[in-house]
């Protein structure tokens, strides 16, 4: 395990117990029985580490969403395995879930909220483009009231088994929220969300992964896989980043190779995104 690894889940075990505010730096070292130095070389700042460990959670989240609406092509098995994805993402990552779920509305720090604000709108963008897909322009008047019914689902039934221990039978609420959104989207007709409205709410975001970023993570799923084409293609697509030679339809060749494996959904997300595939 890395340095980095080790001050990420040291700092989840504390942050679980005490929250962001309360754990301190050298709480996090001392759990970690590392330096401040080796910290510091890792993170520059506990706030780092926290968006860090936001980035991890939320883009794996929103890789495995976009993932279904993406590659499930039988429009009546959509909803059921959307929502699937996304309470098994919670409930794989359920110790920084909770975290999360609690601190994202008693945070007082910018870039927390911003950083926050930033992977909202990614959901939304995902979860619009489902309802699309399946309702059209049924639900033109609707639709951004039903983003905001489809994440409070979540939002709300993820509370049931992450705080009060409520039995969970995954294919029992998928299949019941599947059944609730398509009632809500064929026979909603009062809408609250405007589109004016949701654009207000919603202000430009102009941040954008970097090439440095996307470099460390390309780099640490390749020591990860072990399947040969996998790693292949990791190490090609690297190279393609830093400088840019092959051809779109090898690009996209290479990523259909990491979309369907499970520790580089999230590194295809962030790859086609990157490249405006």
């Amino acid at each position: 395990m890395s340095k980095k690894q080790l001050i990420m889940e040291s700092a989840l075990e504390l942050f679980a117990k005490q929250g962001f505010e309360a754990t301190s730096v050298q709480q996090i070292t001392e759990h970690a029985g590392i330096s401040k130095g080796a910290f510091y070389i890792a993170f520059k700042s506990k706030d780092e580490l926290i968006i860090g460990l936001i980035d991890h959670f939320l883009l794996e989240f929103i890789s495995e969403i976009d993932h279904v609406v993406k590659n499930q092509n039988d429009d009546h098995k959509l909803l059921n395995e959307f929502y699937t994805a996304a309470f098994h993402s919670f409930q794989k990552h359920s110790d920084f879930a909770k975290i999360f779920i609690k601190e994202q509305t008693q945070t007082v720090n910018e870039d927390l909220i911003s950083k926050m604000h930033h992977y909202d709108k990614l959901i939304d963008k995902i979860i619009l483009q489902m309802l699309e897909r399946l309702y059209g322009e049924d639900i033109r008047s609707t639709k951004y009231d039903l983003i905001f019914c489809v994440k409070g689902f979540i939002n709300t039934y993820a509370h049931l088994f992450l705080f009060f221990n409520v039995p969970f039978n995954l294919s029992l609420l998928s299949q019941s929220l599947a059944e609730k959104t398509y009632l809500l989207a064929r026979h909603s007709e009062i809408t609250f969300i405007s589109e004016e409205l949701y654009q207000t709410l919603n202000e430009p975001w102009d941040e954008n992964i970097t090439e440095e970023q996307i470099i460390e993570i390309i780099e640490q799923k390749i020591e990860e896989v072990e399947e040969s084409t996998v790693r292949e293609s990791l190490m090609l697509l690297k190279q393609h980043v830093q400088e840019p030679s092959l051809s779109q339809v090898i690009v996209k060749g290479l990523l259909a190779n990491l979309k369907d494996h499970p520790n580089c959904k999230q590194i295809s997300y962030l790859l086609r995104n990157y490249l405006g595939l």
